[in-house]
């Protein structure tokens, strides 16, 4: 995999990491909130093993791509920078969202009188996910403004948030999701105003618009849902299906909300099974 910039809306700088053949089928992943491209790192490995073009992006404010000035956090402006990635293609992409990234697949499928996608996964996300598994998310990324000392400790937040997930000693990956300021501390590698109640998402706002975009979906959509997910329940992953035509549901057992992350294994060959029906 490779570093490459777009250019998104209003002119922001996205960072992301793209590998395969550009003549390939495209596949775009997208991230959730508070995480950086690199969740995707396996999973874009193997989609590129199989023949696919693969672009891993930064949303805006996250990892290596630049911060909006103006705190634009919307989801309209995540769903713009995805239809400027997707501007520079020949070929209609699959799109493969987690949680915030899902939302935003979501809604650039389901606007437009033309399909914008060839196929659409949503991980761990529909358009009413449920408020207190939201109110977790929150809480964690709000946890330690003050950053942290050391690896160990923000392995240690971590693991409190993910109390199902078997600790590993190695923490290296972690410092892909952390930047080390000039003060010597650990940050989270995405802007504070992402949270800020003046910049941050409308939960009432996020809903309308993703229930709307429900409604116009015409693309093979997969869903995959930890089976131990607080965000995606039995019954809203049942009403996805009914408000999606031919939806189809993988319920990853022992995963959480970070599906990719909690059974890597599982998650990846759903998604290759998915795209292999319906792409070749």
């Amino acid at each position: 995999m490779q570093l490459r910039h777009y250019t998104g809306f209003g002119g922001i700088k996205l960072a992301a990491a793209v590998g395969g053949e550009p003549s390939a089928q495209p596949v775009i992943l997208l991230h959730g909130g508070g995480q950086t491209r690199h969740a995707w790192g396996r999973a874009a490995r193997e989609l590129v093993a199989e023949g696919y073009f693969v672009i891993c992006p930064d949303a805006r404010g996250h990892g290596d791509s630049a911060w909006a000035e103006d705190g634009n956090y919307r989801l309209d402006a995540f769903a713009a920078d995805l239809r400027a990635i997707m501007g520079t293609l020949e070929k209609r992409p699959a799109l493969i969202g987690a949680s915030l990234g899902g939302g935003t697949s979501l809604l650039v499928v389901g606007t437009g009188s033309v399909p914008a996608a060839s196929a659409l996964v949503l991980v761990d996300i529909v358009p009413r996910p449920d408020p207190a598994g939201v109110g977790n998310i929150v809480r964690f990324m709000g946890s330690n403004p003050e950053g942290f000392a050391n690896l160990d400790e923000a392995a240690e937040a971590v693991s409190a948030y993910n109390p199902h997930r078997p600790r590993t000693t190695d923490h290296s990956g972690l410092m892909k999701n952390l930047r080390l300021r000039a003060d010597g501390r650990l940050y989270w590698h995405w802007d504070p105003k992402f949270l800020a109640p003046e910049f941050r998402l409308d939960p009432e706002e996020y809903q309308a618009q993703l229930e709307a975009a429900t409604r116009g979906v015409r693309v093979p959509t997969l869903l995959v849902r930890g089976a131990m997910s607080d965000i995606v329940s039995e019954e809203a992953a049942a009403a996805l299906q009914r408000a999606i035509p031919g939806c189809e549901l993988v319920d990853v057992a022992g995963a959480g909300h970070m599906v990719a992350g909690d059974k890597n294994d599982v998650f990846n060959a759903a998604v290759s099974g998915f795209l292999r029906r319906h792409l070749g």
